[in-house]
């Protein structure tokens, strides 16, 4: 729910006459030697590092928006797997002890032609962190920028030619980015030529600011630096409009049914089943970049769970639990609506647990569900890890251990999701801000998506316990490993119309583990291919800039021939108008709007967005 074994922008890289060497890919990650061509067809985004402009201000925003945290199975970045990758890369060291003095040597060498201006080391142009003049330009800037380089590229290559599994090398080489990350010039008001400016500017003021920005980040952010200023943004007030209403509440979420906004709708209702962690108004921010206001002007009959912030007390909440909520919602939507039947449409963690109560209900022999929408949902849990940091923690021990903390707990904390996410993509989410925050003196950005990711809930303990079972058992591919409610799960047994959708850029559902999902129900499954990342891949109205996407039948077995063969279906702009098509065409006839919510039996109890949304 990423590229490189620590997924953060790249990484500096050498540009001399000579033909340098390619640093090896880490080995725990698959070899993608035969995707060439597909990637070539993909356009990526590089992330920028923070100055005082507004072109990177809003660069801050779009990184930082591609970094949301999302309710991937994980295992989690805590202290304990932090001390296995230094331990794997001491074990380099002193394994191999006569290579460290080598590579040590050549550092020594490379330094010596950089003190003496004779070093033809450059970072990488895509790297955000050196953009500004002064570290080509003035000598010792230069000079930093090109120790910090040389330094990371001895230690990467020193780890690539060390003889360990790649497993071991895969650890070692987060640990050793996150160190070279961290000791990166950049980051010290001393070294940056950005923050001197600055400071000589305003007479230290930025240095006061960031002082004071720092206490506060200390106090109340856990010691992280804020992505963003959410004072502005208030949910019911300026987040989260649609009008609608609650017509069901339940102990684990209220269901939410917006008012129809044509005078004739479709009468197959779609129920949407979001994540577990952040909350479901993402879909629903604004009413420019509203997936929800777009459905309903679209006559779909739309309803939405409104999952609660489960405490302690729900630590027992897990995938049976949540697939009884779901069935609960499904009955509600049909009893309004008259509709014997409804469509689904879930992402990222809902997706999953939409995906285990579908594969409840077809054990049951129950058809309650006609067709079926996915965005970023990767059902396929080792596709999910693939090219994944979180795959070189994904052992059966630390699993164990994860398991353990979180049921002793009773529910892992959005702040300590969020925590461990950032640590994973600290260049994005950590020392960009660093910089921002701290040397330059600036307030983080006022953006209303970022305000929406800090948002967080909890994940109830059995839930997450019941997630890193799926990392382990697979079993949307594996039938029978799981069981829903005591029924065994056949996921062969699901048929579904279904359309698929996945983001070029998304490092937490990567699109080719979107696509295997997408292959999941056949040949005749539509896959769309976006050229977004996580959340923008859902929050993508039509307008958005630079957007566009591919899609097409899911008719190839591999997701790269995939790509190469509709890589001239390519379509500019947001691929809501597509979904319309085919979510009206799978609605049933078109009635009458009606003119109240709820039913006699379902009585509207509030207004949207509801209350639960509401609880910290």
């Amino acid at each position: 729910m990423v590229t490189s074994t620590t997924k953060n922008k790249p990484r500096a890289k050498t540009v001399a006459k000579k033909k340098s060497k390619k640093r090896a890919k880490p080995a725990t990650t698959v070899d993608r030697s035969d995707k060439a061509g597909a990637a070539e067809t993909l356009p990526r985004r590089t992330s920028r590092a923070a100055t005082a402009t507004a072109d990177d201000t809003l660069e801050l925003i779009e990184v930082a928006s591609e970094n949301t945290i999302a309710a991937s199975p994980m295992v989690g970045i805590h202290t304990h797997e932090v001390a296995e990758a230094a331990k794997a890369l001491f074990r380099v060291v002193t394994k191999t002890p006569r290579r460290a003095g080598s590579q040590m040597r050549h550092f020594v060498k490379e330094l010596r032609n950089i003190i003496t201006g004779d070093s033809e080391l450059t970072a990488d142009p895509t790297d955000r962190r050196f953009a500004d003049p002064a570290w080509k330009e003035n000598f010792i800037f230069r000079r930093f920028m090109q120790t910090h380089v040389a330094a990371q590229k001895d230690l990467f290559d020193y780890i690539d030619a060390a003889d360990m599994s790649p497993l071991e090398k895969g650890r070692a080489h987060f640990f050793a980015s996150l160190v070279a990350d961290a000791l990166s010039p950049s980051n010290s008001p001393l070294t940056n030529p950005v923050a001197i400016r600055k400071t000589l500017d305003t007479g230290g003021k930025n240095l006061l600011q960031g002082a004071k920005n720092m206490y506060h980040d200390m106090r109340y952010n856990n010691m992280m630096p804020s992505i963003v200023d959410a004072t502005p943004f208030e949910v019911g007030v300026n987040m989260a409009t649609l009008p609608g209403s609650v017509v069901f509440r339940h102990d684990m979420f209220e269901l939410i049914q917006y008012t129809p906004s044509t005078p004739k709708v479709y009468a197959r209702p779609l129920l949407m089943t979001p994540p577990q962690v952040n909350k479901f108004y993402v879909a629903d921010l604004s009413p420019e970049k509203s997936l929800f206001k777009w459905i309903v002007d679209s006559g779909i009959q739309l309803f939405v769970i409104s999952w609660k912030n489960p405490t302690v007390e729900n630590r027992n909440w897990g995938l049976n639990e949540f697939c009884h909520a779901i069935d609960a919602a499904v009955d509600t939507a049909c009893e309004i609506t008259g509709s014997a039947d409804v469509n689904m449409i879930g992402s990222c963690s809902g997706g999953m647990t939409q995906a285990a109560y579908l594969g409840w209900q077809a054990a049951l022999g129950q058809t309650k569900v006609a067709n079926t929408c996915w965005t970023v949902c990767v059902l396929n849990t080792e596709a999910a890890l693939e090219d994944s940091t979180l795959a070189l923690f994904n052992t059966p021990e630390n699993i164990k251990i994860a398991k353990t903390r979180t049921r002793r707990r009773g529910f892992v904390s959005g702040d300590e999701m969020a925590s461990m996410f950032a640590w994973m993509r600290p260049n994005d989410l950590i020392w960009n801000y660093w910089v921002n925050n701290y040397l330059m003196g600036n307030k983080p950005p006022a953006f209303d998506l970022l305000a929406w990711n800090i948002d967080t809930t909890r994940l109830a303990g059995q839930f997450h316990c019941d997630l890193l079972d799926l990392i382990e058992k697979n079993p949307f591919i594996n039938p029978n490993t799981l069981e829903i409610n005591g029924e065994s799960i056949d996921f062969r047994k699901v048929n579904h119309g279904a359309y698929v959708i996945g983001g070029i850029t998304d490092h937490i559902t990567p699109w080719r583990g979107c696509y295997g999902t997408a292959r999941l129900f056949g040949k005749d499954t539509t896959f769309v291919l976006v050229n977004s990342g996580h959340i923008q891949t859902m929050v993508n109205p039509p307008g958005t800039r630079k957007a566009f996407f591919i899609a097409a039948k899911a008719d190839q077995a591999n997701a790269d021939t995939w790509a190469k063969k509709h890589a001239t279906k390519r379509t500019d702009g947001s691929w809501w108008p597509h979904w319309r098509q085919w979510i009206q065409a799978r609605a049933g006839d078109e009635i009458a709007a009606p003119k109240v919510a709820g039913s006699r039996k379902h009585k509207v109890l509030c207004a949207a967005p509801g209350q639960y949304v509401l609880e910290k």
